[in-house]
C-alpha cells in the first residue's frame, strides 16, 4: 500500500495539527470509555494524558518507526475491577491499578528480553501469514458488533434509533467519498470532515426536534458542554485532571501481601493474552507500511514501548495501554503513516486533558456519528487480514482449516473465563489457529518422508 506520508516523512505544521485530531477523534471514544466502564471515579481526562504519555513512550522505545498510538486496553477490564473490589478503600483501589499496571508490563519486558535472545524467526514460523491473516482479520470484525450498535444509539434517551443511523450513514458515506474522491487535505482528513457532517445534520435534526417537540429526532446530548458553563470560573475552561498516582498516595498505609497477590493473578495472565495480540496488530501494521516492524526496530523494542508505556499510562490514568486498530486503520485509510503525526497526536491527547471545554465538546459527539467512522476503520482492520491471505494456497488442505477454524472461532465468539482473567475470542482464536497450524504442518512433514 503505497502511503502518502511515509514513516519518516513529517507534514507542515498546520497540516501536522490537523492529522494529529484526525488520529485523536479515531481513538478518542475507545480510550475515555475504559474508565468510564469501570467507573469508581476514574477520569477520562487522566486516561487520555495516560494514553499521550504511554504513546511518546512508546515512540521513544521503538525508535520513532512505528507510527500507532497506544490507548486504554478493554483487555485489562476485568483486572480493574478486582484491583477495586479487593480493596478497602479508594485510595488502595487506585494503588492497585498501579500495581497491575507495573507488573504486566514487566511481563512484556520478560518477554523482549526473550525475544532479544531468541530473535523473531520463531515467531514467524509460529504465526505465519495463514495463521496471522485471520486473526487480524478477527481483530476488525470482534468490533463489528461495537460499530453497528453505535450507528444506532442516540445520546438521549427517547432518540430515534433510524434517526441515529441517517446521522451514522451519512458520517460513513462522507468519510467514504473524501478518502475515495477527496484531493489534497479532504484525502488525508475523511474522518475529520465525515464526524463534523454527521455532527451538522445531528444538530439539524435535534434542533427541528426541540422546536416541534418531537424527542425522537434529538440524538445529540449538549448537556456536558452546557454544564460546564453553567458556573463560569477558572475550571470551566482549564482544569488539571483527576491524576491516579494522586489518590493512589493514600493507598499505601492499607496495602497487604494477599492483596498484592490479588492483583498480581488478575493481572499477569492477561499480559500474556495481550501479546498475541500484540504481535497480530503489530504484522497487520507491517503489511500496511511495507515494513517489518517485528525486525525494525524489532518485536523486543516494540514490546518494550508497550510494557513501559503501559505503566506509565496507568500511573497519570489508571488504564494499562495497548496499540490501537482503530489507529491503525486510520493509518491504513489516509496513507499518513508519519510517526510526527502520532507524535504531535499524543501531544494533542495531553494538552486537550487540561482543557475542559474541548473535552465537554468531544463528549458530545453523538455515538451514531462514531459509529459511522467505527464501520471503516474496523472494516479496514478486517479486510487488511485478509489481504494476508492472497499469497496463500488456500487450494492446501492444511491452510484451509487453520483460517477456516480462526475466523470461525473469532467469529463465533470463543472465549474462555478462568475467574477474574478472561482469554478473548481473538486470543483463543489466535492460540487454536496456531495449534491447528503445528498439528498439521507435522502431518504435512510426515507424508513427505513417507514419499520419498
Amino acid at each position: 500500500m503505497q502511503m502518502i506520508y511515509n514513516v519518516k516523512d513529517k507534514p507542515k505544521f498546520g497540516q501536522l495539527i490537523v492529522f494529529a485530531f484526525q488520529q485523536l477523534l479515531a481513538i478518542m471514544a475507545a480510550t475515555i470509555a475504559v474508565p468510564m466502564i469501570v467507573g469508581n471515579g476514574m477520569s477520562t481526562s487522566a486516561a487520555l494524558f495516560g494514553a499521550g504519555v504511554g504513546t511518546l513512550v512508546y515512540v521513544l522505545f521503538t525508535k520513532a518507526k512505528s507510527p500507532v498510538f497506544l490507548g486504554s486496553s478493554f483487555a485489562f477490564l476485568g483486572s480493574m475491577a478486582t484491583a477495586f473490589a479487593g480493596a478497602a478503600t479508594a485510595a488502595l483501589g487506585y494503588l492497585g491499578l498501579i500495581i497491575g499496571a507495573v507488573l504486566a508490563g514487566l511481563v512484556y519486558v520478560v518477554l523482549a528480553a526473550v525475544v532479544k535472545g531468541a530473535g523473531v524467526k520463531w515467531i514467524n514460523k509460529l504465526m505465519p501469514a495463514v495463521v496471522i491473516g485471520p486473526t487480524v482479520a478477527i481483530i476488525g470484525l470482534s468490533l463489528a458488533g461495537n460499530a453497528v450498535g453505535d450507528l444506532q444509539a442516540s445520546n438521549i434517551e427517547g432518540g430515534s434509533n433510524y434517526v441515529a443511523i441517517i446521522c451514522g450513514i451519512v458520517t460513513l458515506a462522507v468519510v467514504m467519498l473524501c478518502s475515495v474522491y477527496g484531493k489534497k487535505m479532504a484525502r488525508l482528513i475523511p474522518f475529520i470532515i465525515g464526524i463534523l457532517a454527521g455532527y451538522a445534520v445531528a444538530t439539524c435534526f435535534y434542533f427541528i426536534g426541540k422546536a416541534t417537540g418531537n424527542t425522537a429526532l434529538m440524538v445529540i446530548d449538549y448537556s456536558a458542554l452546557v454544564n460546564n458553563f453553567k458556573e463560569i470560573s477558572f475550571s470551566s475552561f482549564i482544569s488539571v485532571p483527576d491524576f491516579t498516582f494522586l489518590t493512589a498516595f493514600g493507598g499505601f498505609k492499607g496495602i497487604t501481601g494477599s492483596y498484592i497477590g490479588t492483583i498480581a493473578v488478575a493481572y499477569i495472565p492477561v499480559a500474556f493474552v495481550v501479546f498475541a495480540e500484540h504481535i497480530a496488530d503489530h504484522k497487520n501494521l507491517s503489511s500496511i507500511i511495507e515494513h517489518d516492524l517485528l525486525e525494525d526496530p524489532g518485536l523486543s523494542r516494540t514490546l518494550l514501548g508497550d510494557g513501559v508505556g503501559s505503566m506509565v499510562g496507568a500511573f497519570f490514568g489508571g488504564c494499562p495501554n495497548t496499540t490501537y486498530g482503530e489507529s491503525v486503520g486510520c493509518v491504513a485509510i489516509t496513507k499518513n503513516a508519519s510517526v510526527t503525526t502520532i507524535i504531535c497526536t499524543a501531544v494533542e491527547a495531553m494538552l486537550i486533558a487540561f482543557i475542559t471545554p474541548f473535552v465537554a465538546f468531544l463528549s458530545t459527539i453523538p455515538h451514531c456519528v462514531m459509529g459511522g467512522v467505527c464501520i471503516a476503520l474496523y472494516g479496514f482492520i478486517a479486510v487488511s487480514g485478509l489481504k494476508m491471505l492472497q499469497k496463500v494456497d488456500l487450494d492446501d488442505n492444511r491452510n484451509l482449516f487453520t483460517a477456516s477454524v480462526i475466523l470461525i472461532a473469532g467469529v463465533g465468539g470463543l472465549a474462555l473465563n478462568f475467574g477474574n482473567v478472561t482469554i478473548t475470542e481473538v486470543a483463543c482464536a489466535l492460540i487454536l489457529g496456531i495449534l491447528t497450524n503445528v498439528m498439521l504442518s507435522k502431518k504435512s512433514k510426515d507424508a513427505k518422508k513417507s514419499k520419498k
